[in-house]
């Protein structure tokens, strides 16, 4: 935690509201997210008990499983979810862009362009909290590997059709999830705690009823009393007002009031399976009917606060305007999502259940990379972000108060501006340290000489303390006799790069006195980790060596030899 964050938690402490992070949206948001709120049962992972999904928040479809346990009804749920997912994702798959790739020759080993078509846009999913994105990857895992009657006329217990399908979909989604940045399958949990800090644990702020209250609290309440009452407080029947987030949900709920509610389910089925003639299967049809919907009403009543909840929190971060780098990081979720579009309708297999090494070794480095521009790009988008770094000594704020040209020392000499600038902040600078500042939209880098009015570095390379203000006898000043007030210190920055190629600078590539510019000492753009081998020739001790059998051997122990009994 940083410590402009920690700051702002203290002082919504001390207000009883959450306090802004940030000044700007980070995430790209779609204008027709597709909103889930799932349920689980409880006592067993991965079975789902019901789901709102929707792209309009007033006419939300319910899905619900009258007896979890039951394979059969959790298959048609799934169906039933494929049915209300995957035409959103599909309608976004059929509107395309023409764009061009590099791609790699194999036989040269050069990069060309190459046009290929790019998705104008892509389908964004909205879970209640990271809770409801671990759900999601479990469903997937669970569903895309399932056979359907289609695939293999013998399988003893086949899927529906678009079952796998939707798997497909939601691990290329829940995969996507854990790039840093990445906008397809969002939290809202986690948006709003990018955005605000509020006066609770991160654990709480996982509640996204008592996460609200501390934003948006009701007239007259502080932050804390909300939350307070969207935690605890219950109605006559002793159910919570603001149930759990999903995919969860309470104790009291399942024991009072789902329990009995599947019993009388169960018993009506029963009777109906048993019914023999035509007026008792009608009346014991009736009794199922009533049941089920019962169910229903009760997973509604459950999930709706949610519901609505999803949708106050989107609301809340579309009042901010988006990111200036937001849209950069949605192109790269919109070819990750044409990308997988292409390998489902090119007939690839499911995702592998384990990645091979060099895969595995890919996405982490990927994830790494990701990680890195996203800090640089929100604190570059965002003053407050920004200060956040400026704090850690990793950016810092400064004047231009002179501007000496120098050049190189050779037959074509190139420009080196010195640049001497003014700043209260305390950077963590050492000699020949890299800064960045943008530049037309692009990074332009700079090397730290020396500390302003000192000489240049001594022959043990040791840099010279910089010029501060004379306790005693006033303030000091620099070589350029600009004196250095209380607490700021001068400091002189070399040009490297982009000033054009000619003997002198390009008009507007050097800073000119007056200037006040942000320096960071993180780059803007982050480079691409090794290159890693080819799955082909990766060595023996990450999966090979390389064989027909490779991958069947990773997944098999070793075979019983006699020397391994006794």
């Amino acid at each position: 935690m940083s410590l402009i964050t920690t700051l702002a938690r203290l002082e919504a402490v001390d207000s009883g509201r959450a306090q802004p992070l940030a000044t700007v949206r980070h995430r790209h948001l779609t204008d027709r997210p597709l909103v889930l709120v799932p349920l689980t049962t409880a006592g067993e992972a991965g079975a789902p008990l019901g789901a709102l999904v929707g792209t309009d928040r007033e006419s939300p479809r319910l899905l619900a499983v009258a007896q979890p346990r039951d394979r059969d009804l959790r298959f048609a749920f799934l169906a039933e979810l494929a049915e209300a997912v995957l035409p959103h994702i599909e309608a976004y798959a059929d509107v395309v862009e023409p764009a061009e790739r590099n791609e790699t020759d194999p036989a040269t080993g050069k990069k060309t362009k190459v046009e290929v078509e790019l998705c104008t846009d892509a389908a964004q999913l909205v879970v209640p909290s990271r809770a409801g994105v671990e759900f999601v990857r479990l469903l997937g895992r669970s569903m895309r590997f399932r056979r359907t009657a289609e695939d293999d006329p013998d399988t003893p217990y086949p899927a529906p059709a678009r079952v796998p399908l939707l798997g497909r979909w939601l691990t290329h989604y829940g995969e996507r999830a854990r790039v840093p940045g990445s906008s397809l399958l969002l939290a809202a949990t986690d948006l709003l705690n990018r955005h605000w800090a509020t006066g609770q644990s991160s654990l709480e702020d996982q509640h996204l009823g008592a996460l609200l209250a501390w934003i948006d609290p009701p007239a007259g309440s502080s932050g804390a009393e909300a939350a307070l009452r969207a935690e605890l407080a219950r109605d006559g029947e002793g159910q919570l007002l603001c149930p759990p987030a999903g995919p969860a949900t309470d104790p009291d709920f399942d024991n009072r009031l789902l329990a009995p509610a599947i019993e009388r389910y169960d018993r009506a089925r029963t009777a109906f399976a048993s019914a023999e003639d035509g007026l008792a299967a009608d009346a014991r049809l009736a009794e199922l009917s009533g049941a089920e919907r019962e169910i229903r009403s009760l997973l509604a009543r459950v999930m709706l606060p949610t519901w609505d909840a999803v949708w106050r929190g989107l609301d809340l971060l579309r009042e901010l305007p988006e990111g200036a780098r937001a849209e950069d990081r949605w192109s790269r979720d919109r070819w990750s999502f044409t990308g997988h579009r292409d390998r489902v309708r090119s007939g690839e297999p499911p995702q592998p259940r384990r990645d091979d090494a060099v895969t595995a070794a890919q996405k982490l480095a990927s994830r790494e990379t990701a990680q890195a521009q996203l800090e640089a790009q929100e604190a570059l988008d965002d003053p407050l972000v920004l200060a956040g770094r400026r704090l850690a000594g990793e950016a810092f704020l400064a004047s231009v108060t002179d501007v000496e040209m120098t050049y190189t020392e050779s037959k074509r000499p190139s420009p080196r501006p010195l640049v001497t600038v003014r700043t209260d902040e305390r950077p963590h600078l050492a000699e020949r340290t890299k800064v960045y500042r943008t530049l037309d939209g692009k990074p332009q880098t700079a090397e730290f000489v020396r500390y302003a009015g000192e000489p240049p570095a001594d022959a043990d390379g040791a840099v010279a303390e910089p010029v501060r203000a004379d306790p005693e006898g006033g303030p000091r000043t620099g070589a350029d006799g600009t004196a250095a007030d209380d607490g700021e210190v001068l400091l002189v920055l070399r040009i490297l790069d982009r000033m054009g190629r000619g003997k002198e600078p390009a008009p507007g590539s050097v800073p000119e006195p007056g200037d006040r510019i942000a320096w960071t000492l993180f780059e803007h753009d982050q480079r691409g980790g090794p290159k890693l081998p080819d799955p082909e020739e990766t060595p023996w001790t990450h999966g090979g060596p390389p064989g027909a059998d490779a991958a069947t051997r990773a997944e098999h122990p070793d075979p019983v030899t006699p020397e391994d009994l006794l």
